[in-house]
């Protein structure tokens, strides 16, 4: 489910440039007419957060061809899905909150956002293909695997004004979420996912930078290591009879057999509870100062879109199946070795080979005359 000086300009996250924002909180103070802004000062530990949550994703991703075998990976599987998603989105809410839509903003989010769906949705298109010796089909309208949430930021961002312009964006966002899985909103485009993790992007919309201050309190981090630790045993309880298609916000309540409406909406607000929970727990738990992984936050867009090219080739060549039948320390290693995919997708060499896929370059608009000429 991003954004340090040099690196900062050299390379846009799924995060910020999606937001149009650069990190930090600003200062509200106005420049004299004619000067150079100044870039405002990173605060590290939202840099710290956005990598360590691209680090779950691509964890998440090479834990999932494992449930079905193991309960343990099932149980952490069920613990990271909870909140890793809904606080990323919750990130690029919070980066998002000066959007107004202005012709400038809305460039940088297509070119750092929609063409770089267009650019990925047919490789993955082509790479699941080959890899579940299935025929390439061409198709914009269903995004292929991790393509979904290009473009769930960019209709986020693109709905942003509507939703500071509502009295409780929250309210109705939660409501709008839950609608979408009892009508059992189409897979086009990914609507369905859209609107179900809706709620998390706009909540990051109202937050404050003192709301994140008050996370990084002493008391706050004890209790936040507890609900993780408690997280863990109650997941592996639950781990046999839970049903992980809950946590993707993919499915509506047609998919969930034996599930009613009313049952379907008590799960959901359920979940909305327990992600809250333990996404503040997770972000409490975040570093607030700078770490040696702290400009790695800025290159989240790269282990993003790549990790995934490299996970269904190591599927197609039964990796995750000789885990899978390896045991606890087989599924250790291939948790490590995704830790270390994610770090090797942000050294320079990677980005030198992708950057025209992940930071494509587009041609400035031509500015209009001046009055008079």
């Amino acid at each position: 489910m991003s954004t340090a000086t040099t690196t900062d300009q050299a390379a846009p996250t799924a995060v910020r440039d999606a937001a149009g924002d650069d990190g930090a909180p600003r200062s509200g103070a106005t420049a004299p007419p004619g000067a150079r802004r100044a870039r405002p000062a990173r605060d590290p530990f939202f840099d710290n957060a956005k990598f360590l949550l691209i680090v779950l994703v691509v964890i998440g991703h090479n834990w999932f061809p494992l449930i079905a075998h193991s309960r343990d990976v099932k149980a952490a599987y069920l613990v990271v899905y909870s909140f890793h998603m809904p606080a990323f989105i919750l990130l690029s809410g919070y980066f998002s909150r000066s959007f107004d839509a202005r012709p400038q903003q809305v460039r940088k989010l297509v070119k750092s956002v929609l063409v770089p769906y267009f650019i990925f949705q047919v490789v993955y298109l082509y790479v699941v293909a080959r890899t579940d010796r299935t025929s390439f089909t061409f198709d914009l309208t269903a995004p292929s695997y991790l393509c979904w949430f290009l473009l769930a930021l960019f209709v986020w961002r693109l709905s942003t004004p509507v939703w500071r312009a509502l009295r409780h964006p929250v309210a109705v966002a939660a409501v709008v979420s839950v609608c979408a899985g009892l009508m059992n909103a189409t897979w086009d485009f990914s609507l369905g996912r859209i609107l179900q993790f809706l709620p998390w992007f706009v909540l990051g919309l109202v937050l404050r930078p003192e709301h994140f201050t008050r996370l990084r309190a002493r008391p706050v981090r004890i209790a936040a290591g507890v609900v993780m630790l408690a997280a863990l045993p109650i997941a592996y309880l639950m781990a046999p009879g839970t049903n992980a298609d809950w946590l993707d916000m993919e499915y509506g309540v047609n998919h969930f057999a034996g599930t009613g409406d009313l049952r379907y909406i008590a799960v959901r607000l359920a979940l909305f509870a327990v992600s809250a929970v333990l996404a503040a727990a997770a972000l409490a738990l975040v570093p607030g100062r700078r770490v040696w992984f702290t400009a790695l936050g800025a290159l989240t867009m790269y282990p993003y879109l790549l990790h995934g090219l490299v996970v269904k080739v190591a599927e197609r060549l039964g990796v995750h199946s000789a885990a899978a039948a390896g045991g606890p320390l087989a599924a250790l290693a291939l948790t490590a070795g995704a830790v270390c995919l994610a770090l090797l997708l942000t050294t320079p060499p990677v980005r030198a080979v992708a950057r025209w896929a992940v930071e494509p370059r587009m041609p400035h608009p031509r500015r209009a005359p001046a009055p008079g000429r």
